[in-house]
Protein backbone atom coordinates (compact mmCIF):
# COMPACT_ATOMS: atom_id res chain seq x y z
CA UNK A 1 0.00 0.00 0.00
CA UNK A 2 1.39 3.56 -0.94
CA UNK A 3 2.00 5.72 2.20
CA UNK A 4 -0.41 8.79 1.99
CA UNK A 5 0.57 12.32 1.56
CA UNK A 6 0.03 14.13 5.08
CA UNK A 7 -1.12 17.51 5.08
CA UNK A 8 -1.87 19.49 8.02
CA UNK A 9 -4.71 21.78 7.88
CA UNK A 10 -6.65 24.44 10.45
CA UNK A 11 -8.90 26.25 7.76
CA UNK A 12 -6.06 29.39 7.25
CA UNK A 13 -5.72 30.37 4.03
CA UNK A 14 -2.45 29.39 3.92
CA UNK A 15 -3.25 26.05 5.18
CA UNK A 16 -5.87 25.78 2.40
CA UNK A 17 -2.80 26.39 -0.32
CA UNK A 18 -1.09 23.40 1.25
CA UNK A 19 -3.97 21.30 1.65
CA UNK A 20 -4.45 22.56 -2.85
CA UNK A 21 -0.76 21.78 -3.73
CA UNK A 22 -0.82 17.98 -1.47
CA UNK A 23 -3.70 17.06 -3.36
CA UNK A 24 -1.71 17.99 -7.30
CA UNK A 25 1.45 16.32 -5.39
CA UNK A 26 -0.63 12.95 -4.50
CA UNK A 27 -2.28 12.98 -8.22
CA UNK A 28 1.31 13.24 -9.28
CA UNK A 29 2.46 10.03 -7.15
CA UNK A 30 -0.89 8.08 -7.77
CA UNK A 31 -0.93 8.31 -3.79
CA UNK A 32 -3.66 9.05 -1.09
CA UNK A 33 -4.29 11.82 1.28
CA UNK A 34 -4.48 12.33 4.27
CA UNK A 35 -6.19 15.59 6.54
CA UNK A 36 -4.93 16.23 9.74
CA UNK A 37 -6.37 18.59 12.07
CA UNK A 38 -4.46 19.05 15.39
CA UNK A 39 -7.23 20.59 18.05
CA UNK A 40 -4.85 22.40 19.71
CA UNK A 41 -3.98 25.03 16.96
CA UNK A 42 -4.36 28.43 17.21
CA UNK A 43 -8.15 29.08 15.75
CA UNK A 44 -7.63 30.51 12.21
CA UNK A 45 -7.04 34.11 11.21
CA UNK A 46 -9.00 33.80 8.02
CA UNK A 47 -12.46 34.03 7.24
CA UNK A 48 -13.46 32.13 4.04
CA UNK A 49 -14.61 28.92 5.95
CA UNK A 50 -16.36 31.01 8.33
CA UNK A 51 -18.20 32.73 5.50
CA UNK A 52 -18.79 29.23 3.85
CA UNK A 53 -21.03 28.15 6.57
CA UNK A 54 -22.93 31.44 7.27
CA UNK A 55 -22.15 31.29 11.63
CA UNK A 56 -19.61 33.42 13.38
CA UNK A 57 -15.83 32.08 12.83
CA UNK A 58 -15.36 31.36 16.81
CA UNK A 59 -18.50 28.82 16.09
CA UNK A 60 -16.66 27.06 13.12
CA UNK A 61 -15.55 23.21 14.41
CA UNK A 62 -12.30 21.38 13.99
CA UNK A 63 -14.53 18.87 12.22
CA UNK A 64 -16.45 21.41 10.08
CA UNK A 65 -12.89 22.63 8.91
CA UNK A 66 -11.45 19.38 7.66
CA UNK A 67 -15.04 17.95 6.20
CA UNK A 68 -14.93 21.46 4.12
CA UNK A 69 -11.64 21.09 3.23
CA UNK A 70 -11.94 17.13 2.11
CA UNK A 71 -14.45 18.59 0.19
CA UNK A 72 -13.17 21.14 -1.59
CA UNK A 73 -10.08 18.81 -2.39
CA UNK A 74 -12.26 16.25 -4.09
CA UNK A 75 -13.93 18.49 -6.05
CA UNK A 76 -10.04 19.58 -6.90
CA UNK A 77 -9.11 15.99 -7.40
CA UNK A 78 -11.66 13.69 -7.56
CA UNK A 79 -9.47 10.97 -8.35
CA UNK A 80 -7.03 11.09 -5.31
CA UNK A 81 -8.71 9.03 -2.35
CA UNK A 82 -9.01 11.63 0.57
CA UNK A 83 -9.25 10.81 4.23
CA UNK A 84 -9.06 13.24 7.56
CA UNK A 85 -8.52 13.10 11.14
CA UNK A 86 -9.17 15.43 14.29
CA UNK A 87 -5.98 14.60 16.96
CA UNK A 88 -6.73 16.70 20.27
CA UNK A 89 -2.73 17.18 20.72
CA UNK A 90 -0.68 20.11 19.72
CA UNK A 91 0.23 20.04 16.18
CA UNK A 92 4.23 19.58 16.46
CA UNK A 93 3.71 16.27 18.29
CA UNK A 94 0.92 15.26 15.87
CA UNK A 95 2.55 15.84 12.84
CA UNK A 96 6.05 14.46 13.62
CA UNK A 97 4.03 10.86 14.55
CA UNK A 98 1.87 11.36 11.40
CA UNK A 99 5.22 12.21 9.12
CA UNK A 100 6.32 8.22 10.47
CA UNK A 101 4.15 6.25 7.99
CA UNK A 102 3.98 9.31 5.32
CA UNK A 103 5.73 9.96 2.03
CA UNK A 104 5.71 13.33 2.44
CA UNK A 105 4.13 15.98 4.98
CA UNK A 106 2.94 19.49 3.41
CA UNK A 107 2.58 22.48 5.69
CA UNK A 108 1.57 26.53 5.28
CA UNK A 109 3.06 29.10 6.42
CA UNK A 110 0.93 31.10 8.94
CA UNK A 111 0.82 34.45 10.46
CA UNK A 112 -1.56 37.62 11.74
CA UNK A 113 0.15 40.41 8.83
CA UNK A 114 1.56 40.37 5.79
CA UNK A 115 4.65 40.95 7.26
CA UNK A 116 4.63 38.05 9.59
CA UNK A 117 3.23 35.35 6.79
CA UNK A 118 6.09 35.69 4.89
CA UNK A 119 7.74 34.10 7.88
CA UNK A 120 7.79 30.16 8.87
CA UNK A 121 5.85 29.52 12.60
CA UNK A 122 7.41 27.27 14.97
CA UNK A 123 4.74 24.20 14.03
CA UNK A 124 6.84 24.19 10.76
CA UNK A 125 10.09 24.83 12.19
CA UNK A 126 9.75 21.94 14.56
CA UNK A 127 8.10 19.25 11.91
CA UNK A 128 10.65 20.21 9.47
CA UNK A 129 13.45 19.81 12.15
CA UNK A 130 12.48 16.22 13.36
CA UNK A 131 10.49 14.04 10.85
CA UNK A 132 11.06 11.52 9.19
CA UNK A 133 9.80 12.03 5.86
CA UNK A 134 10.57 14.70 3.39
CA UNK A 135 8.41 17.94 5.01
CA UNK A 136 7.13 20.33 2.19
CA UNK A 137 6.64 23.62 3.15
CA UNK A 138 4.68 26.32 0.68
CA UNK A 139 5.64 29.72 1.35
CA UNK A 140 3.18 32.23 2.37
CA UNK A 141 3.58 33.85 -1.47
CA UNK A 142 3.61 30.67 -3.19
CA UNK A 143 0.74 30.43 -5.19
CA UNK A 144 1.38 27.76 -7.66
CA UNK A 145 -0.16 25.57 -5.90
CA UNK A 146 1.83 22.69 -7.22
CA UNK A 147 1.16 22.90 -10.95
CA UNK A 148 4.00 20.96 -12.81
CA UNK A 149 3.63 23.62 -15.30
CA UNK A 150 4.38 26.75 -13.35
CA UNK A 151 8.38 26.88 -14.16
CA UNK A 152 9.07 23.52 -15.49
CA UNK A 153 12.07 23.05 -12.85
CA UNK A 154 13.01 21.76 -9.20
CA UNK A 155 16.23 22.67 -7.78
CA UNK A 156 17.85 20.69 -5.40
CA UNK A 157 21.06 21.98 -2.99
CA UNK A 158 23.96 19.57 -3.20
CA UNK A 159 25.47 19.54 -0.18
CA UNK A 160 28.37 17.09 1.19
CA UNK A 161 26.17 13.83 1.25
CA UNK A 162 27.63 13.01 -1.60
CA UNK A 163 25.96 10.30 -4.46
CA UNK A 164 24.05 8.89 -1.31
CA UNK A 165 21.97 11.70 -1.20
CA UNK A 166 18.11 11.70 0.03
CA UNK A 167 17.32 15.01 -0.98
CA UNK A 168 18.99 14.58 -4.65
CA UNK A 169 16.84 10.94 -4.57
CA UNK A 170 13.91 13.29 -3.63
CA UNK A 171 14.47 16.00 -6.44
CA UNK A 172 14.61 13.76 -9.09
CA UNK A 173 11.82 11.99 -8.26
CA UNK A 174 9.99 15.43 -8.55
CA UNK A 175 11.47 16.27 -11.55
CA UNK A 176 10.73 12.58 -12.78
CA UNK A 177 6.56 13.10 -11.54
CA UNK A 178 6.64 17.05 -13.14
CA UNK A 179 8.45 16.03 -16.23
CA UNK A 180 10.61 18.80 -14.90
CA UNK A 181 14.20 19.91 -15.30
CA UNK A 182 16.11 19.51 -12.57
CA UNK A 183 18.69 22.06 -11.69
CA UNK A 184 21.45 20.48 -9.11
CA UNK A 185 23.67 23.52 -7.44
CA UNK A 186 26.23 23.32 -5.61
CA UNK A 187 27.54 26.50 -3.82
CA UNK A 188 31.85 27.29 -2.99
CA UNK A 189 33.34 30.05 -1.41
CA UNK A 190 36.85 30.85 -0.84
CA UNK A 191 37.49 31.30 2.78
CA UNK A 192 38.23 34.77 3.79
CA UNK A 193 41.90 33.44 5.98
CA UNK A 194 42.98 31.76 2.71
CA UNK A 195 45.04 34.50 0.67
CA UNK A 196 47.73 33.64 -2.10
CA UNK A 197 50.16 32.89 0.60
CA UNK A 198 48.71 29.55 1.57
CA UNK A 199 51.45 26.93 -0.02
CA UNK A 200 48.45 25.09 -1.78
CA UNK A 201 46.46 28.19 -2.99
CA UNK A 202 49.64 30.41 -4.44
CA UNK A 203 47.80 32.52 -7.33
CA UNK A 204 44.64 31.21 -7.89
CA UNK A 205 43.16 30.59 -4.94
CA UNK A 206 39.23 31.08 -5.90
CA UNK A 207 40.21 28.85 -8.45
CA UNK A 208 41.42 25.66 -6.69
CA UNK A 209 37.97 26.03 -4.44
CA UNK A 210 35.92 26.16 -7.74
CA UNK A 211 37.18 23.05 -9.20
CA UNK A 212 36.83 21.30 -5.11
CA UNK A 213 33.27 22.12 -5.94
CA UNK A 214 32.50 20.48 -9.81
CA UNK A 215 34.65 17.73 -8.57
CA UNK A 216 31.64 17.32 -5.82
CA UNK A 217 29.18 18.02 -7.66
CA UNK A 218 30.13 15.41 -10.72
CA UNK A 219 30.24 13.13 -7.98
CA UNK A 220 27.09 13.34 -6.07
CA UNK A 221 25.06 12.90 -9.92
CA UNK A 222 27.58 10.12 -11.38
CA UNK A 223 24.47 7.90 -10.75
CA UNK A 224 21.80 10.27 -12.01
CA UNK A 225 18.93 8.53 -14.01
CA UNK A 226 19.00 8.79 -17.89
CA UNK A 227 15.00 10.06 -17.94
CA UNK A 228 15.13 13.22 -16.10
CA UNK A 229 17.08 16.42 -17.76
CA UNK A 230 19.26 17.16 -15.73
CA UNK A 231 21.38 20.12 -15.18
CA UNK A 232 24.43 20.69 -12.48
CA UNK A 233 26.35 23.98 -11.64
CA UNK A 234 27.95 25.95 -9.43
CA UNK A 235 28.44 28.88 -8.02
CA UNK A 236 30.44 31.34 -5.54
CA UNK A 237 28.46 32.51 -2.75
CA UNK A 238 26.99 31.69 0.65
CA UNK A 239 24.37 28.06 0.14
CA UNK A 240 21.73 30.44 1.61
CA UNK A 241 22.40 33.16 -1.10
CA UNK A 242 22.48 30.91 -4.20
CA UNK A 243 19.75 28.79 -3.37
CA UNK A 244 17.33 31.69 -2.57
CA UNK A 245 18.17 33.31 -6.03
CA UNK A 246 17.39 29.82 -7.62
CA UNK A 247 13.86 29.44 -5.74
CA UNK A 248 12.52 32.65 -8.02
CA UNK A 249 12.56 30.58 -10.82
CA UNK A 250 11.26 27.11 -9.77
CA UNK A 251 8.46 25.17 -8.50
CA UNK A 252 10.28 23.49 -5.89
CA UNK A 253 13.47 24.07 -3.79
CA UNK A 254 14.43 20.69 -2.17
CA UNK A 255 17.33 20.87 0.47
CA UNK A 256 18.70 18.12 2.71
CA UNK A 257 18.86 18.32 6.75
CA UNK A 258 20.91 16.50 8.38
CA UNK A 259 19.84 14.41 11.42
CA UNK A 260 21.97 12.41 14.25
CA UNK A 261 19.88 9.96 16.06
CA UNK A 262 21.89 11.35 19.76
CA UNK A 263 20.95 14.63 18.89
CA UNK A 264 17.54 16.03 20.81
CA UNK A 265 17.47 19.83 19.14
CA UNK A 266 16.28 21.28 16.17
CA UNK A 267 18.16 19.52 13.13
CA UNK A 268 18.08 21.66 9.99
CA UNK A 269 20.96 23.61 9.32
CA UNK A 270 21.20 27.06 8.64
CA UNK A 271 21.04 26.67 4.96
CA UNK A 272 17.16 25.01 5.60
CA UNK A 273 16.46 27.20 7.97
CA UNK A 274 16.79 30.27 5.77
CA UNK A 275 15.46 29.44 2.56
CA UNK A 276 11.78 28.19 4.76
CA UNK A 277 11.43 31.24 6.17
CA UNK A 278 12.69 33.11 2.49
CA UNK A 279 12.50 31.15 -0.53
CA UNK A 280 10.10 32.52 -3.10
CA UNK A 281 8.98 28.70 -4.29
CA UNK A 282 7.96 25.74 -2.02
CA UNK A 283 10.38 24.19 0.12
CA UNK A 284 11.22 20.53 0.93
CA UNK A 285 13.03 19.47 3.27
CA UNK A 286 14.34 15.83 3.19
CA UNK A 287 16.53 14.01 6.36
CA UNK A 288 19.60 13.00 5.70
CA UNK A 289 20.69 10.53 7.94
CA UNK A 290 24.23 10.33 9.69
Amino acid sequence: MDLPIVVGVDGSEPSLRAADWAADEAALRGAPLRLVYASLWERYEGESLAADFGKPAEQVTAEDIVRTAAQRLRLRRPDVDVSTDVLPEEPEYALVREGRNASALVLGTRGRSGLLEVLLGSVGLTVAAHADCPVIVLRGGDDNQGRATAHGRVVVGVGETGPGSAALRFAVQEARLRRATLDAVRAWRCPAHETTDHPLLVGEPARLHEQQAVEALEQALKDAPADVELRGRTEEGPARRVLLAASHEADLLVVGARRDQGHLGLQLGRVAHAVLHHAACAVAVVPERV
